[in-house]
């Protein structure tokens, strides 16, 4: 090996630690930074937890999930970080043993021709016979130090290759734990994306599900309130019966029962800040009320049940009407009542639908004809 390829092969090793030391230190920062990830949206779990068992408001707790999201979001961004860190020490990895297996071939094609060359003067007398066939004294002693020289040479390469064999082998053995990292850095982050596919998935079908039940809601009321003919023209008209019923409803605002036994308000009615984006608005027809799971809802008044809108399994609404007055009750997995029935008040009629997470929420509505009104009005204060 000249000197000019020991400089080469030198540079070149201190190439590759200095790459291999430098990505290593990103991939000790990936990892700390991901493992700190980790423990915020654990956290971040429990205060959702904590916030469900406590029925804080909803608004909070869809912060804490938006949280969540964004931090599984940063997580996801720093397992492709560390898996592409991985990469380039898997690529100098492979360069290192492309660069071993070359030097192995050079380094055995090397030493096959001196063991060559050494079999043919293994025996004393063929040295014997190399040392005579000499021209001068010089020359045999000359030959005889390249017979020294060529037994150095074999024991040294010998080594030589045993050691690089030794290191090529390590050099496997981390490149296998290195794919076997990347592997589990995949996997991980594979099951990050479904589980934030599922959380987005889960989100767009409730934001689906509450625009057809709005409409849904504003269709079945409109109906009800179709124009009649009457002898001015087409106007609203009530029955008897209904207009004493919208009178006594109308006396009893602020003094209607609850439409569930135990409960409070997480939303109230009306526009709202959107928890995450700050130039969005969302607007509730009227107020979500956290109860406990297995609870049921009931009438606030007494009136006819004009419709039992199904949304889907896990939510359906229940729109009662009294006189011109109409309030609704969704978010339902089950009810006890059926279009026609003449419902009182205070009974039962519905079962409160709990989602996955263990949050019992009923949406409760009232309309004045086409007309949405604030619920808080309408209900007994608490």
């Amino acid at each position: 090996m000249n000197k000019q390829f020991q400089y080469l092969f030198l540079t070149i090793v201190f190439c590759t630690i200095a790459v291999i030391t430098i990505a290593q230190e990103s991939s000790k920062e990936l990892e700390a930074k991901r493992k700190q990830l980790e423990q915020e949206i654990e956290y971040t779990n429990q205060l959702i937890n904590q916030t469900q068992k406590s029925k804080q408001v909803t608004l909070n707790e869809l912060k804490l999930i938006a949280n969540r999201i964004s931090k599984r979001n940063e997580l996801i961004a720093v397992l492709k970080e560390e898996i592409e860190a991985l990469d380039i020490k898997i690529e100098v990895t492979e360069s290192s043993i492309k660069r071993l297996n070359n030097e192995l071939d050079n380094l055995k094609k090397e030493y096959a021709e001196v063991i060559l060359f050494a079999y043919k003067h293994q025996t004393d007398y063929n040295k014997l016979i190399y040392l005579f066939s000499a021209e001068d004294l010089n020359q045999a002693y000359q030959r005889l130090r390249y017979l020294e020289q060529i037994g150095e040479y074999i024991r040294t390469e010998a080594d030589t290759i045993r050691l690089k064999e030794k290191t090529r082998a390590s050099e496997l053995f981390r490149l296998r734990q290195q794919s076997d990292e990347k592997k589990k850095l995949l996997d991980d982050q594979n099951k990050q994306l479904s589980q934030l596919e599922r959380e987005k998935i889960e989100k767009d079908n409730v934001k689906k599900e509450s625009k057809q039940l709005a409409k849904k809601i504003e269709e079945i009321i409109a109906r009800e309130t179709k124009l009649k003919e009457a002898a001015t023209g087409k106007e609203y008209v009530l029955s008897p019966e209904e207009k004493e019923l919208s009178v006594s409803f109308a006396e009893n605002r602020g003094k209607l029962p609850w439409p569930l036994e135990r409960g409070v308000i997480s939303e109230t009615f009306g526009v709202h800040q959107h928890p995450v984006l700050k130039n969005v608005k969302t607007k509730n027809n009227g107020l979500n009320i956290s109860t406990a799971e297995n609870e049921d809802a009931r009438a606030v008044f007494k009136g006819k049940v004009v419709s039992v809108a199904v949304i889907s399994n896990s939510n359906i609404a229940v729109i009662i009407k009294h006189g011109e007055y109409f309030t609704v009750y969704s978010n339902l997995d089950k009810v006890f009542v059926k279009q026609g029935d003449e419902v009182n008040t205070q009974q039962l009629i519905g079962r409160v639908h709990t989602n996955l997470k263990g949050k019992t929420e009923l949406n409760f509505q009232v309309w004045k004809g086409k007309d949405i009104q604030d619920p808080a009005n309408w209900i007994i204060k608490r």
